[in-house]
């Protein structure tokens, strides 16, 4: 059983019970499973990081509305207590912490300054945060956990990393019966340049996996956007490093699941670990 809560009557944040705590988990090992054998070892991203990195991805200018930023409470001459279930924009400090929307974020700034090799691939999972102008119960969520699988260093090794993936998350659903469609998205990284952009237009650099109108996995190509941004080389060091991700939104996945099932959780559970061996 699945507990939401949130402000306004919005079903924005959910408690996972047993069944569905159980269910994301083999989910979640099943992905870091594939990570493994794909040689990724696995680092562990905070939840909230500085503005200031953060605003190093264009993350204010082209994502503002789905931001969440976090101050500490302004007590001079306070109590520090909320008025109408609110802290008032006075009650608050400056807001110099940021919450990602996505997880890949972490990969980059670990790596920021650094040189990789040709074949670097990392994994790392974390709690996303979203200001969406409505939820929708495990579907759309402000507070959602996503399992990405980051590749960087050569181009040619990044679009292996996505092809390579792109067949599992296509075999791995086809063993589930859950039929998605891959299909071509917008990334609104690239909105701001140029020649990115025109690129974007030639050569999609974003495909999501739906079931129905429901992205639960995608396929990204940043070029060397993040490289760029974190002083990422790779190699000899004269080329800043390129970057793909793999991104698998657990609550989606587990939303789908519980769907296709009619809510038999056990059966989904056993689905998930059956379908994870016939897909290898």
């Amino acid at each position: 059983m699945t507990r939401t809560t949130g402000v306004d009557g919005a079903e924005a944040l959910a408690i996972l019970g047993p069944d569905e705590t159980a269910l994301v988990q083999e989910l979640d090992r099943t992905f870091l499973g594939w990570a493994g054998a794909a040689g990724a070892r696995e680092i562990s991203p905070p939840p909230l990081y500085p503005v200031t990195d953060l605003e190093k991805f264009d993350v204010y200018a082209n994502f503002p509305h789905l931001a969440f930023v976090a101050g500490p409470l302004d007590l001079a001459g306070r109590e520090g207590k909320p008025v109408d279930g609110r802290f008032a924009g006075g009650d608050l400090q400056d807001g110099r912490y940021g919450l990602p929307h996505a997880t890949c974020y972490g990969a980059y700034l670990f790596y920021e300054g650094t040189k990789v090799s040709e074949t670097e691939i990392v994994t790392l999972v974390n709690r996303c945060f979203r200001s969406e102008d409505h939820y929708s119960g495990l579907r759309r969520l402000a507070s959602f956990q996503m399992r990405e699988i980051v590749a960087l260093g050569s181009f040619e090794h990044t679009q292996e990393v996505v092809s390579r993936f792109t067949e599992r998350i296509l075999a791995f659903s086809g063993e589930l019966g859950l039929g998605l469609e891959k299909e071509a998205a917008i990334d609104p990284f690239f909105k701001n340049d140029g020649a990115r952009a025109l690129l974007q237009k030639l050569s999609p650099v974003k495909y999501e996996f739906q079931h129905g109108t429901l992205a639960i996995a995608s396929v990204n190509t940043h070029r060397n956007f993040f490289g760029e941004r974190c002083d990422i080389r790779f190699g000899d060091g004269k080329e800043f490093a390129y970057t793909s991700c793999v991104a698998f939104g657990l609550e989606r996945w587990l939303a789908v699941l519980t769907e296709v099932h009619h809510g038999d959780l056990p059966a989904a559970l056993a689905a998930v670990r059956a379908a994870a061996g016939r897909a290898g």
